[in-house]
């Protein structure tokens, strides 16, 4: 596994172990759905592309005209 896509798996475990955190501590309340689970989705996108090497949001960047990486 290479620095960066280590970098996104543990940037992704890092946002979701905070949201389980604040949610177990009673900081934030992620039971009902709003906007924190666009940031559970964000973690858990980083964290399975990290592992997995596929990144939906890279492959649309990359048929919109990005320069693939590597």
């Amino acid at each position: 596994m290479n620095a960066q896509r280590l970098t996104m798996t543990i940037a992704g475990l890092f946002i979701l172990v905070s949201l389980g955190l604040a949610q177990m501590y009673g900081q934030i309340d992620i039971r009902p759905f709003g906007w924190l689970w666009f940031v559970v989705f964000v973690g858990l996108n980083l964290f399975q592309s990290g592992l997995t090497r596929f990144c939906l949001m890279t492959k649309i960047l990359v048929k919109l005209g990005a320069k693939p990486a590597g």
